[in-house]
């Protein structure tokens, strides 16, 4: 008997299920104690909505060869301990991208819960 096809939904609880997301308050807070944001937003986003200041940028597509320590691609920064807190636009792509990174051991990788819109609606800053 075939399995029913998995749905995005299974994806993002499953996804989420290891994940200790923050809160746009919680993000700015680790981030002020030495967590790094990435920004996977494309660029149209970040330009027509803003910035995070002090935000690693790292496109989406290439997030996992620029964040995975044993990659010859990877970004100077990128370590297996690094607290990284990844940030979309509203908070589900960078779900799938945090757990993603958790699977090639970089353990201390979350997401930003409600994205880019969520930290904006906040009042936090913004470029």
């Amino acid at each position: 008997m075939a399995t029913a096809p998995r749905t995005i939904d299974d994806l993002l609880s499953e996804a989420r299920a290891d994940l200790v997301r923050l809160t746009p308050a919680q993000a700015y807070d680790a981030q002020a104690a030495g967590a790094v944001l990435v920004d996977i937003r494309p660029e149209a986003n970040r330009v027509t909505e803003g910035e995070l200041p002090g935000a690693v940028v790292v496109e989406r597509t290439v997030l996992e060869w620029r964040l995975d320590p044993a990659c010859e691609a990877r970004l100077p920064l990128a370590s297996y301990d690094l607290h990284v807190v990844v940030v979309c636009n509203e908070g589900y792509s960078s779900s799938l991208a945090a757990a993603t990174l958790r699977q090639l051991g970089v353990h201390r990788a979350t997401d930003l819960v409600g994205g880019f819109r969520a930290w904006r609606a906040a009042g936090l800053p913004v470029g």
